[in-house]
């Protein structure tokens, strides 16, 4: 059999199975509400008081009179450290650990990640509401600076999502409403990591670029209920299933008995969580209301990267695991035209520690967060949030191995992974 093609093959296996978990994992944006942000999310679901609402739980639009609209987005400003913790690779037929060297990659987030968003809520008649919410609810960034000690395992992230959400709700009493529609989603992805040359004598690397992208269909459905002083939603968002088409880039290798550099078609599916919200808010006094939601990602669906090229499918188990979501928050009316609000979150995070990587540097996440809605006008309210994310510490044990035998190469990435996040969000909602 002609060389080129089991080794273009694993070259394409390794790119893309490698950073798997940036297609997926602990990079859902929980930040899909600037007035949710300041509560850490306690309200979604059940609070209905803002026409983010939709995303949450499309039931709850009921609960908003006339047309209203929302508009903000939160600068989300992340920080990630890697450590060496004495990463190495191996030469063809040989089981001697040469050392990577390297930098430390720097801080490989952006100063300021944008996460925009924007919903519209309509009441068509006494019993039934529409709505539609623009969101980006999956995304991340991240780029090492060159000479980074973990660069076999990522180097530049960009992956990008546009959810589309329209949904109808319908009251059916005084207490109860149901809702439901459906998403239009958008991803693109780029992604890139060095590849290692067959002699570690050869100073410079081999490059890798992965390019796709793709046009999905999901589904949205929940339930609301409310009492006047107290409500509770429980809504489903399916799963995003996707299959992104596009082209692997190699370049920069030398000394195979063929040349592997050039650019291929590729795919790979990108299956996204369904999510289950169950919320719960009640009014203590006239001026103070208590909020706790809890949220269920299931990850499982999530089992690995099957790569199709025109040399077959090759798949990489990643086994992610379902992971949840808790949230308490409170409000309190100071006045008709102010409200304080504040909130925590316990946020696990779905990644495999057997299978954790530099292009995803995630661990369980607590959130601290305090915000404020001032009403403007009877038509015209400004919500400002504030929150910070403690990301715990996780060592990375990576190894991925490339190129068909006995022209193996392995590198295994040893790193300890530092972080955490601020965040501020804005956005103006308008009632007519």
């Amino acid at each position: 059999m002609p060389l080129r093609r089991p080794v273009f093959a694993s070259l394409l296996f390794a790119a893309m199975a490698a950073p798997a978990p940036a297609l997926a994992g602990g990079f859902y944006l929980q930040e899909q509400s600037p007035l949710e942000t300041g509560r850490a999310l306690a309200g979604a679901g059940a609070a209905a008081d803002d026409p983010s609402a939709i995303y949450f739980n499309p039931a709850a639009m009921t609960e908003l009179s006339g047309i209203q609209t929302s508009a903000g987005g939160v600068a989300l400003m992340a920080t990630a450290h890697q450590s060496n913790r004495g990463s190495y690779r191996t030469a063809p037929a040989s089981t001697v650990q040469v050392p990577i060297a390297g930098n430390s990659g720097g801080n490989p987030f952006d100063k300021v990640i944008p996460v925009p968003s924007f919903y519209i809520t309509g009441q068509i008649t006494d019993r039934l509401w529409l709505g539609v919410g623009v969101n980006a609810p999956f995304g991340l960034k991240l780029d090492y600076d060159d000479g980074f000690f973990g660069r076999y395992d990522s180097l530049y992230t960009d992956l990008k999502t546009y959810n589309i959400q329209s949904s109808a709700a319908y009251k059916l009493n005084d207490h109860f409403s149901v809702g439901g529609g459906l998403d239009v989603q958008y991803v693109k992805a780029t992604l890139t990591n060095a590849l290692p040359q067959l002699s570690p004598l050869i100073a410079t690397d081999g490059m890798a670029e992965l390019k796709g992208n793709d046009w999905s269909v999901g589904w949205n459905a929940g339930l609301f209920y409310t009492s006047g002083d107290t409500n509770v939603g429980v809504s489903y968002r399916s799963s995003v299933k996707h299959k992104l088409d596009g082209t692997q880039s190699i370049s920069g290798l030398v000394g195979f008995p063929v040349n592997p550099n050039g650019e291929f078609d590729a795919s790979a599916p990108l299956n996204l969580p369904d999510i289950v919200t169950v919320g719960f808010m009640h009014r203590l006094t006239p001026k103070v209301r208590a909020m706790i939601s809890a949220r269920w990602y299931n990850w499982s669906v999530f089992e690995g990267i099957a790569v199709t090229t025109a040399s077959g499918t090759t798949n990489k188990e990643l086994d992610y695991k379902d992971s949840y979501s808790v949230s308490l928050g409170g409000e309190y009316d100071v006045s008709p035209a102010l409200t304080l609000r504040a909130g925590t979150m316990f946020d696990r995070s779905p990644t495999n520690k057997q299978h954790l990587t530099t292009r995803v540097p995630d661990g369980d996440r607590a959130w601290l967060t305090a915000g404020a809605t001032y009403n403007i006008s009877p038509a015209f309210a400004l919500n400002l949030s504030y929150a910070h994310n403690f990301v715990e510490k996780a060592n990375i044990i990576r190894p991925d191995s490339y190129y068909p035998s006995p022209a193996t190469v392995t590198a295994t990435t040893l790193s300890q992974t530092s972080g955490n996040a601020d965040q501020i969000a804005a956005s103006l909602t308008a009632r007519f």
